[in-house]
């Protein structure tokens, strides 16, 4: 996009400034807390120009755009921007519908942290046991004895669409409550991790790691003192921080640097994605053992410090890549 402006000798005339067009494709909630009046201003202050788009009209009659942002659910709009990507190779797409989709189930989401075996990469990386149960609760008991799962469980859907019940969490406590639960579902060993979890923000090669509260630790007598399931609190509420508060420093140390680097590297390039958190947690009594217990897409980032500058910078990367094409061309 080009606009007008004055020469360098001050007098009028018409400058060329090459805009970066990024058309959104957002919820209503999610662009209220993703595109902020601040953002929005220094965004537009360094070159980057937002464009709704209208997924009422078809995608192809709508721009020119560099770089489509988007997350909406559906097969038919996966499927619209899985078309356009093909017949417009030369706009970027954050990110490609195939690559989300990997993310909307927790079967398979944490499978590509498996694969790494970061074992002693400035620690040690895992994921906890889990299973997936598809049907019948009143064989749940059964089949979690036989996998050898220990209590506490953390119960999940195993679908995660954005529903308000694909977020929600259990805890079972008891071996009787575990065919109260409702399949299918993902059946995840609570790791005890003095009530502390890690949000690690990736945003293209930036990494922003934001401590929030969570669970308590939970130990056998506790158990025994309270038999059944139990909602687990949200902790992604920005009221959850535990940024400043005052914690056992054995306990508020973030995961070592090199690790996380390595690890969002490694995430980027199996997963496809740009956008994405992860939620981490260091076991209890360990300096360097952590656990990955969930992925998501596009997370809330209006809730991560600074994140303004760090989604401007990522975005200027791709304007940076756009002046290169074009001097190439002249």
């Amino acid at each position: 996009m080009r606009i007008k402006g004055k020469n360098f000798d001050g007098e009028g005339g018409e400058e060329e400034e090459q805009k970066l067009v990024v058309g959104y494709a957002l919820t209503l909630k999610k662009k209220k807390s993703f595109l902020q009046p601040e953002f929005e201003r220094l965004a537009c202050k360094k070159g980057i120009l937002f464009v709704a788009i209208d997924v009422n009209l078809p995608l192809s009659d709508q721009g020119p755009f560099d770089i489509i942002l988007h997350k909406l659910l559906g097969k038919e709009w996966g499927d619209i921007v899985e078309d356009y990507r093909q017949t417009h190779p030369e706009v970027t797409v954050i990110d490609p519908p195939h690559a989300i989709q990997h993310l909307h189930n927790r079967q398979s989401m944490l499978q590509d942290v498996v694969d790494l075996n970061l074992s002693d990469f400035h620690g040690r990386v895992g994921v906890p046991k889990q299973m997936v149960i598809m049907k019948d609760p009143l064989s749940i008991p059964d089949e979690v004895a036989k996998a050898g799962l220990k209590l506490p469980l953390v119960a999940k859907e195993i679908v995660v669409d954005g529903s308000a019940k694909s977020h929600e969490l259990f805890l079972a406590c008891d071996w009787s409550s575990l065919s109260e639960l409702e399949p299918p579902l993902v059946l995840q060993e609570f790791v005890n991790h003095d009530g502390i979890l890690f949000k690690i923000y990736i945003v293209g090669d930036a990494i922003k790691v934001v401590r929030r509260f969570s669970l308590s630790n939970v130990n056998q007598c506790q158990l025994a003192k309270v038999p059944g399931i139990f909602p687990f609190p949200r902790v992604s509420s920005a009221a959850a921080s535990a940024n400043d508060a005052d914690l056992d420093p054995r306990v508020a140390e973030v995961p070592p640097r090199p690790l996380l680097e390595r690890l969002s590297k490694e995430l980027r390039h199996r997963l496809g994605l740009r956008l994405f958190n992860i939620d981490m947690i260091r076991e209890h009594g360990t300096r360097d053992i952590f656990y990955v217990i969930d992925i998501n897409y596009f997370p809330g980032y209006g809730k991560m410090p600074d994140y303004e500058v760090i989604f401007t910078d990522f975005l200027l990367t791709f304007k940076k890549k756009k002046y290169r094409a074009i001097s190439c061309e002249d």
